[in-house]
């Protein structure tokens, strides 16, 4: 009896050895899968080089594109305008400077410093405040600066009201038809970094 007993104690730890050893592959298998899968979405991202571009003369701008550049761990380049702009420049209805550039279209107000590897970046990032309903001229200048024919443009603008409107779609024909526009969106000056996370993920593959 007490030989039986054991046999019978023998054969059910085998069979907890053989049934565990034939779960365990198959677990391990799932779970390379599963990493390789992370490993592969990793390496898409970090072929994809991002720099965030912003003009900005109230601060809402700048904010929101480090947001951007913090998020995507991108480098950032602010267009800083030869000229500066003062606080009468930018004062609406005023026939100020940013008045009269904004009504003529021939004017290309003109950039301090480059962008000197610029053919490295594949996305670009651009933020710009919303004047008189359309991008600064100083964004026209940047675009036309640069070839951009290989490279995904994803425009973001600040506004208190405004939306994007026409602004973004108005600047593609400053780049050649091989560039690729993402759709933007307008935000205001209280935006969380949380929203410009989510639009981000939401219109980056």
């Amino acid at each position: 009896m007490k030989k039986s007993r054991f046999l019978k104690i023998i054969l059910f730890i085998s069979f907890l050895g053989i049934f565990t050893g034939c779960q365990n592959p198959t677990n391990n298998i799932d779970q390379n899968k599963k990493q390789s899968e992370v490993n592969k979405t990793q390496d898409m991202d970090t072929n994809e080089k991002t720099l965030v571009v912003y003009f900005s003369q109230t601060g809402t701008t700048k904010r929101l594109a480090e947001y951007a550049a913090d998020i995507l761990n991108a480098d950032i380049y602010e267009i800083i305008a030869a000229e500066p702009y003062t606080k009468e420049d930018l004062a609406y209805y005023t026939n100020g400077r940013a008045d009269q550039e904004q009504s003529d279209p021939s004017v290309r107000p003109q950039i301090s410093g480059e962008i000197k590897n610029m053919e490295e970046y594949d996305r670009i990032i651009l933020g710009y405040p919303i004047w008189h309903s359309q991008a600064p001229k100083i964004i026209i200048t940047f675009l036309e600066k640069y070839d951009f024919s290989k490279k995904t443009i994803i425009p973001f603008c600040t506004s208190h009201s405004s939306g994007i409107g026409s602004s973004a779609s108005h600047l593609h024909e400053y780049t050649a038809p091989t560039t690729t526009w993402l759709e933007g969106k307008r935000f205001g000056g209280e935006t969380s970094k949380k929203e410009i996370e989510e639009f981000l993920n939401n219109i980056i593959d």
